[in-house]
C-alpha cells in the first residue's frame, strides 16, 4: 500500500528572511496573499481565523486556526480544517508548517507542509480531492507570497502614500 505524501510545496523569494517572516506571520501581510481577513494571536496555543471571501466579497469559508509553533524566523506551524464544534488537536485537524532558510542575506527558502490528512476521518476521495485542491492552493498562494516580496522591496513609489494592496489571482 501507497503511503500517500504530505501536502507541500517549496519556492525561493528573493528577499531577506526577516522580510518573509514578516509576510508570514502579520495578519495584515497574510491578508495581502492568502486569506481576505486574518485575526491571527501568533504566540503557541493563540487562536485566530482566516476569512476566505468568493469574487461578491461574500463570506465562502471561515478557517478557525490554532498556533501550533512559532520559532522566529524559521517556524511557524498552525493546525486548521477540524470539525466546526471542536477544538484543533492531533487527530482530528491537519497541521500546516511554514520553514524558512536564509539561503543567502537577500534569499529565502520557504516550503509549506501539510501534515496529517490521512489521520482524519474522512473518505478516500474526500482526501484525495482535499489533496488535490490544497496542493495546486498552496503552488498559487505562495506564488502570490512571493509577488507580495517582491513588491515590498520595489523602490518607493513616486506617490509616498501608494501601499501594496492585496495580490489577486
Amino acid at each position: 500500500m501507497d503511503v500517500p505524501s504530505p501536502i507541500q510545496h517549496e519556492v525561493v523569494i528573493e528577499a531577506p528572511i526577516s522580510l518573509v517572516w514578516r509576510i508570514v506571520t502579520e495578519e495584515h501581510q497574510i491578508a495581502k496573499w492568502f486569506a481576505d481577513r486574518v485575526e491571527l494571536d501568533a504566540r503557541p496555543g493563540g487562536h485566530g481565523r482566516f476569512v476566505f471571501t468568493n469574487a461578491d466579497g461574500d463570506i465562502a469559508q471561515i478557517a478557525p486556526i490554532v498556533v501550533e509553533a512559532i520559532d522566529p524566523p524559521r517556524l511557524f506551524s498552525f493546525r486548521w480544517c477540524h470539525p466546526e464544534d471542536e477544538d484543533p488537536h492531533v487527530g482530528n485537524s491537519l497541521l500546516v508548517e511554514f520553514t524558512l532558510v536564509a539561503e543567502s542575506a537577500e534569499r529565502t527558502r520557504l516550503r509549506v507542509v501539510e501534515h496529517g490528512l490521512d489521520s482524519l476521518r474522512w473518505s478516500r476521495s474526500e482526501k484525495d480531492r482535499y489533496r488535490q485542491e490544497h496542493r495546486a492552493g498552496w503552488s498559487q498562494f505562495v506564488g502570490r507570497l512571493a509577488q507580495v516580496a517582491r513588491a515590498m522591496q520595489a523602490p518607493p513609489a513616486d506617490d509616498p502614500g501608494q501601499t501594496i494592496e492585496r495580490i489577486k489571482p
